[in-house]
């Protein structure tokens, strides 16, 4: 592992399973990894990776085919992606710790705790889905689908992989501003990737089994992936999970109410410590 400061950010890499990932790393105390969502990278935990270092180990990683982390080998799947998480948790000698997805990222950490139960000490799902097959209807998914396929299949200057709904309302400057630097960086390949595995995935069963833990962070107006159809399912299978709805936020809670969500899950954390 190499890293070098910025500010009080540690910037990794780690060589997993053949893979190059790199991460931001900040902070000590217990471990929070932050798993990110579809075209977005480490970046987008920033105001949690600052906020929530004062007394936890935060890590939040770009995942292989992501940012500054090694493109995915050829047949790289769900499965693949979750345990490169959990090389990286391993390598880095910090498990159990608490467990962090946003959207796409949730349904990795799902299939990480599926695979791996024994890294996790809790979980905090972060308006996420159980895969697109297992969380929404088989026409919205075909939609989804299509329109994401449409802005692959666009010419380079016209390539927008910015989700329509992600905010309840017109981000700030600074949120549009990162928003637009990510987006700049993303790898087509990858996103495509990460489409055909959401839509085929369908992780419901695993939510009955989980026997940590549980934060449910949803911003009240999420229109990808609605608190009444999606979070209250979670809520409903999870044993014992907690549901923090967020209010003034949509998809992307973490950026769009940041210091509510660091509220809620520096709480969570503090309830259900380790190490």
């Amino acid at each position: 592992m190499t890293g070098h400061e910025l500010g009080h950010v540690e910037l990794g890499r780690a060589e997993v399973g053949g893979v190059e990932i790199a991460f931001r790393r900040a902070g000590s105390g217990p471990p929070l990894v932050l798993v990110h969502g579809a075209a977005l990278d480490s970046r987008s935990w920033e105001p949690q990776l600052v906020v929530l270092a004062d007394e936890l180990t935060v890590v939040a990683w770009d995942e292989p085919g992501v940012g500054l982390s090694s493109p995915v080998p050829d047949g790289f799947g769900l499965a693949d992606f979750a345990d490169a998480l959990a090389g990286l948790v391993e390598h880095l000698g910090l498990g159990p710790v608490h467990l962090a997805g946003l959207s796409w990222g949730g349904t990795v950490v799902l299939e990480c705790y599926r695979r791996h139960p024994d890294l996790a000490a809790s979980l905090v799902l972060v308006d996420t889905y159980a895969g697109w097959k297992g969380s929404l209807p088989a026409d919205e998914v075909r939609h989804r689908v299509e329109s994401v396929r449409e802005s692959l299949a666009a010419p380079p200057e016209e390539f927008d992989p910015t989700l329509p709904g992600l905010f309840s309302e017109e981000p700030s400057a600074e949120v549009v501003a990162l928003m637009s630097e990510m987006a700049a960086d993303v790898r087509p390949e990858t996103l495509a990737l990460e489409l055909g595995i959401m839509a085929d995935a369908d992780l419901s069963e695993v939510l009955p089994t989980i026997a940590v833990p549980t934060l449910l962070v949803w911003g009240e107006a999420d229109a990808r992936s609605p608190v009444d159809s999606v979070a209250r399912r979670f809520a409903a299978d999870i044993p014992g999970a907690e549901l923090a709805v967020i209010e003034g936020a949509g998809h992307m809670s973490n950026l769009e109410q940041p210091e509510r969500v660091n509220e809620v899950v520096r709480n969570f954390v503090r309830r259900h410590r380790t190490g």
